[in-house]
């Protein structure tokens, strides 16, 4: 998701005025690192840090909520990271199996956009990269619709490596047609099915049923589907241009402007003043092409994707948003206004459960709320409009902080009743849920760092400026944000005693001051990218997804098909809400668990990972990594573990056809090895 606009022109003037301030800043300033990354990674990751130090972007403000949540949202990340071994890592959506992801892989192309966008700025940038990989082969399958495009071309916006995304080009075309099923020529403009949105139970859904249900059905042109083409045609569009390749890049620059003017002209309702629905099934409820009859949060995507021209016309959109009467609840933005016939009717329950299911006629969602805070941040970029205010975005955001924590314990679901803040659907599967984004709020909101295609640093904070205002951020600092080959600072610091750089805004890069400005303004700085560095990729030998054939299994205790192959499945997370791995529940003393490749394989590493909590489970005092070659077993490496972190072992290269671990069992605790791997 980018601003419209994506290339923002830079005066002679002020790029003259920014290569000055650089030339400056790097003449004069020492160091301006302000944050203790080592204790912030320490305090909120534990054993654990060492995957966050050295790689996420640290940040630090006067809220202290904005700061937990920013750190858990990288857990979040991490946590949901998939090891496939050959096919790299891949980002899952629930933690644990649904029944409606691809097979093997636990994915799900819903919200693979966010997942990229957050994904972006950690400074090893395998993560991202791979999941591109898999996304532009195997893994999307047009479940749902999709931003993919536009997110290949954002994370090169990052990282600057527009060659590896122009790579992908082939790829992203043919998925760009493959929606071609989902196109009307006559109206041009793509139309779904609500459920195939991700958002199953909308106004067009449920009166397509005549009320009676909204789970499938009520097929529609939505302002989400054809945002998402938009941009997918923009991304190939200059992605192309960049290659070269204009005769792509005019074809699909057209498309792009094609569905632009298709929505202003028919998408965007003069009555409601909304971008909303109109139908693409005809039965006795509905009419084809006729508007569904009421607003609802996703007619704000179309700003998230820049669709939406500088126009007062448009403004108007935004007053129902903040209202308290519309989509403005008490504790987050609902997805549909309060005065539609069937809000917050609840028509489908978890049969194993009796709990609440999945719906979008009213509840708060995440996944919606980060595209509605993106498309306010794009606007607000617009100086002319006074509709929305930094106040409303940093409360805005405030308030989905607020929906991450239940009972003060952080833990993020699916869906949230607007009137309490408490999660409606809160299944088993829901805990730490990644259907949305955060950390890209932050760095590219709040912080104010808007990525560029050209070689440019723009820094626009969106903070109120008045100390007097309720939403006023005293002071914040975010360092060590990749892009373009260097490391960015942002530090605002009202009255500079926070951290000693004087008053106001400063910009860093590879720990240099390069701006300081005495309030919060946008700052705009030529930057030289750097070439990209090679992306490690160390293969895990060790993984399993189908519960048969090799790696194979086994273990002294528990060595049951879905028990052993739990802990080879490429899941490392430590949430105490969703247990996972291998455990030795039932057993005693000495024990061991083994992965065995089918034939000789060149090994050199291992890392394991165990999970412990105050009462139950505990890592085991010491352990013994063993091989099997020529069938005899002999230690190989020997390590004391740590709980909740990953434990590495290392040796001369060894062919194993077995790699055992063993260790005892602490008297009156149950071991539980998470994951297992082995390279």
């Amino acid at each position: 998701m980018r601003p419209k606009g994506f290339r923002m022109k830079i005066t002679a003037k002020n790029f003259a005025l920014g290569l000055g301030v650089l030339a400056l800043g790097f003449l004069s300033a020492a160091n301006a690192a302000v944050l203790d990354e080592h204790r912030l990674a320490a305090a909120h990751f534990g054993a654990d840090a060492p995957w966050y130090e050295g790689n996420i972007p640290f940040f630090e403000s006067a809220d202290p909520k904005l700061d937990q949540v920013y750190y858990y949202r990288w857990q979040i990340f991490r946590a949901h990271q998939r090891d496939l071994g050959n096919l790299g890592y891949i980002s899952t959506e629930f933690l644990e199996d649904v029944g409606w992801q691809l097979e093997p892989y636990a994915s799900l192309n819903d919200a693979t956009g966010f997942h990229i966008y957050e994904g972006r700025w950690l400074r090893d940038r395998r993560y991202a990269a791979d999941y591109i990989d898999f996304m532009t082969s195997v893994g999307n399958d047009h479940h749902f619709a999709e931003y993919i495009g536009d997110a290949v071309y954002a994370r090169a916006l990052v990282d600057g490596d527009t060659g590896f995304a122009a790579s992908k080009l082939a790829a992203l075309k043919k998925s760009y047609t493959a929606w071609d099923d989902h196109y009307d020529p006559a109206k041009k403009l793509y139309w779904i099915m609500p459920l195939l949105d991700a958002t199953e139970y909308t106004i067009a859904s449920i009166d397509a049923s005549g009320g009676k249900d909204g789970f499938w059905g009520g097929d529609a042109f939505r302002p989400s589907i054809n945002s998402f083409m938009f941009a997918n045609a923009v991304a190939i569009a200059r992605l192309s241009a960049l290659s070269g390749d204009t005769a792509v890049a005019t074809e699909y620059a057209a498309k792009a402007e094609d569905i632009r003017a298709h929505m202003l002209a028919d998408l965007w309702n003069p009555s409601f003043s909304h971008f909303i629905d109109r139908y693409k099934v005809s039965n006795q409820f509905v009419k084809y092409w006729e508007p569904i009859r009421g607003r609802e949060l996703v007619g704000y995507v179309p700003w998230a994707f820049g669709v939406v021209p500088s126009d007062a016309k448009y403004d108007a959109a935004w007053a129902y948003l903040l209202s308290p009467d519309g989509l403005g609840g008490p504790h987050g933005l609902r997805t549909v206004g309060p005065s539609y016939e069937y809000y917050m009717k609840q028509y489908r329950y978890d049969a194993a459960t009796s709990l609440r299911e999945c719906q979008w006629n009213g509840p708060v969602w995440p996944f919606q709320t980060t595209a509605v805070l993106t498309a306010m941040q794009n606007f607000l970029q617009d100086e002319r409009q006074k509709a929305v205010t930094r106040t409303d975005y940093l409360r805005l955001l405030r308030q989905y902080a607020d929906l991450h924590f239940q009972n003060g314990k952080l833990d993020l679901e699916e869906d949230y009743d607007p009137a309490t803040g408490k999660p409606i659907v809160g299944l088993p599967r829901s805990h730490h849920y990644f259907h949305s984004g955060f950390d890209d709020l932050v760095i590219t909101g709040l912080a104010g760092i808007r990525p560029h295609e050209d070689d440019v640093l723009e820094v626009n904070p969106l903070l109120p400026s008045d100390p007097k205002d309720p939403q006023y951020l005293k002071y914040f600092a975010l360092e060590d944000v990749p892009y373009h080959g260097h490391l960015v600072g942002v530090v605002f610091d009202a009255d500079g005693k926070k951290y000693g750089l004087g008053a106001g805004l400063s910009v860093f890069v590879d720990g240099k001051i390069v701006a300081h400005e005495p309030g919060l303004k946008r700052v705009l700085l030529p930057l030289p990218r750097l070439a990209p560095q090679p992306v490690a990729r160390p293969i895990n030998l060790a993984r399993n997804l189908k519960l048969t054939g090799y790696p194979h299994a086994n273990a002294s205790i528990n060595a049951d098909a879905p028990s052993l192959y739990r802990a080879i499945d490429g899941r490392v997370w430590f949430f105490p809400e969703m247990p996972h791995g291998w455990t030795t529940e039932g057993g005693a003393g000495a024990q061991w668990y083994a992965v065995d490749f089918g034939k000789p394989t060149a090994t050199q590493s291992a890392e394991l990972a165990f999970f412990a909590d105050s009462a139950k489970y505990a890592a085991p005092e010491n352990i013994r990594l063993q091989i099997l070659s020529g069938g005899k077993w002999r230690d190989i490496a020997n390590a004391k573990p740590v709980a909740n972190g990953i434990t590495k072992l290392q040796w001369s290269s060894a062919q194993a056809e077995q790699v055992r671990v063993s260790f005892t069992v602490p008297k009156g605790k149950v071991v539980r090895l998470v994951q297992m791997k082995v390279f």
